[in-house]
């Protein structure tokens, strides 16, 4: 003790342990333990009594998160001969790209999944253009082709479970416990790969971790999506961003914002975008919430119904003005808002600014990401002089080495997508998921070769994953 503060909590303890012993006095009334528990109370805490729990030890690798990267990890791995599972807090597979409805690919034009997943899409009719790097694509069908997928490769996945503890013996990562319909449940495996997003297990594993422009927020605000139907696209051409984007990327944009305007409001989002997914279905992101942590539950509900809300304004107004916005409607917000800033673990490498200005080169590289700084408006002000920013960053195409998804303070774990080990102007250009899929590629077989073998991870050197991946016909 040494402070004030520090004396005044022990002498109210002191007091309390006093005042609720005194019910000893009569037989059978508190034992020990409840007194125990009655001080913690009292204290605004809840003891919560230790339990057995049911353990399962039937997989290799346990991918936590089945988003972008998490959908990559999980089929590589499996197809690389190891036992998978995977577990989705969401009723669906493909976190942002389906629940979240983001309904558009950023730097996909990488080998391997994205490649495969693009010519899925293709034979089912589920993408508009011809662009490899940016891909307008049905979510509500990508959510059946991924279950799809799954299966094919012999997957066991769960959905609505979510990851809630994390043990470890000395500094490896053994067991965690999720929550679900059935309860509280443990599960083992030699290898685990964080995938949700927002860094969850490995912040419950007890990684140290960065998150936002300095220690905190201010971070990247979050958008809510949603699907519209209107009675005529053709009418509306003028507004819906272009399926190539390098043919109409920012005039839409500014037309659609006038259009807005003209109905009475300016958006949170300074450069609010529509898609075409499909006929007279249409995508559109218009809205920022501000200043959000991606782990306070309570300010993401107030961020989701405030996204809401203005969502449902905004259509409503653009709906009052009639002509080709005549009938405009919702027909689904999102399950999730996305979000863009989460918890970055901390890897035994640090992808940093400097390895994007000078288009930084690894032996260990996993993926090239192409895309470039993206911040968007960190506060409404910001937002009312632009829409976003690169920071005053010319990217080169760069590397992300292998070490970069591998943690530094736990043994037995990976990451994979915007979670990995990266600064705040890094983490802004390789956060989109054509690189999150392939980081997914490259934890799932480097897991997959370190469980089969009894080794870590760490061990496991990058030429006999890349090896793998070319004997899989996957290349990344």
């Amino acid at each position: 003790m040494n402070s004030a503060s520090d004396s005044q909590d022990l002498k109210r303890r002191s007091f309390l342990l006093a005042a609720f012993s005194g019910a000893l006095v009569t037989p059978g009334v508190m034992s020990a333990a409840e007194v125990e528990k009655a001080i913690a109370a009292s204290e605004g805490k809840f003891n919560e009594p230790a339990r057995d729990l049911p353990l399962v030890e039937d997989a290799d690798v346990i991918v936590c998160g089945a988003g972008p990267a998490g959908i990559a990890a999980a089929i590589t791995a499996a197809r690389a001969g190891a036992k998978v599972r995977v577990f989705e807090w969401r009723g669906c597979l493909g976190g942002v790209w389906t629940a979240g409805l983001l309904g558009y690919l950023l730097d996909f034009n990488k080998p391997g999944f994205n490649q495969e997943l693009l010519k899925r899409l293709d034979e089912r009719d589920m993408r508009r253009g011809t662009s490899l790097s940016n891909v307008c694509y049905e979510p509500e069908g990508m959510k059946l082709l991924l279950e799809e997928m799954f299966v094919e490769a012999g997957v066991k996945f769960q959905l609505h479970t979510r990851v809630s503890a994390a043990y470890r013996e000395g500094r490896r990562l053994t067991t965690i416990v999720t929550e679900s319909k059935s309860g509280r449940q443990a599960w083992r495996a030699p290898v685990f790969i964080d995938t949700t997003g927002d860094g969850d297990l490995g912040a419950l594993a007890g990684c140290s971790f960065e998150y936002g422009e300095a220690e905190s927020c201010p971070c990247q605000p979050m958008s809510l999506n949603a699907l519209l139907v209107c009675k005529d696209a053709a009418a509306l051409a003028a507004y819906i961003h272009g399926s190539d984007p390098s043919k109409a990327d920012g005039v839409s944009k500014d037309k659609f914002k006038a259009e807005i305007e003209r109905a009475g409001y300016f958006p949170s989002y300074a450069k609010p975008t529509l898609w075409q997914v499909r006929d007279n279905l249409l995508l559109v992101m218009m809205n920022h919430q501000y200043g959000v942590p991606c782990f306070d539950a309570a300010k993401i509900t107030e961020a989701t119904v405030h996204a809401r809300f203005e969502m449902n304004k905004i259509v409503t107004g653009l709906r009052k003005l009639g002509g080709p916005w005549e009938g405009l409607q919702i027909a689904a917000t999102a399950e999730q808002i996305g979000v863009r800033d989460g918890r970055r673990i901390a890897g035994r490498y640090v992808v940093s600014k400097e390895d994007l200005i000078a288009g930084a080169r690894y032996d260990d590289a996993v993926v090239r990401p192409t895309f470039p700084v993206d911040i968007h408006a960190l506060t409404a002000e910001l937002n009312k002089k632009a829409a976003y920013s690169n920071a005053g960053v010319k990217v080169k195409p760069y590397d992300v080495p292998l070490r970069a998804l591998i943690a530094k303070d736990v043994d037995g774990l990976m990451m994979a997508g915007r979670n990995i080990s990266g600064d705040f102007i890094a983490h802004a250009s390789y956060r989109v998921t054509g690189n999150s899929v392939a980081m997914g590629e490259a934890a799932g077989v480097t897991a997959a070769l370190a469980a089969t073998s009894k080794r870590l991870p760490h061990d496991v050197a990058w030429s006999e994953s890349e090896a793998k991946l070319k004997a899989l016909g996957q290349r990344v």
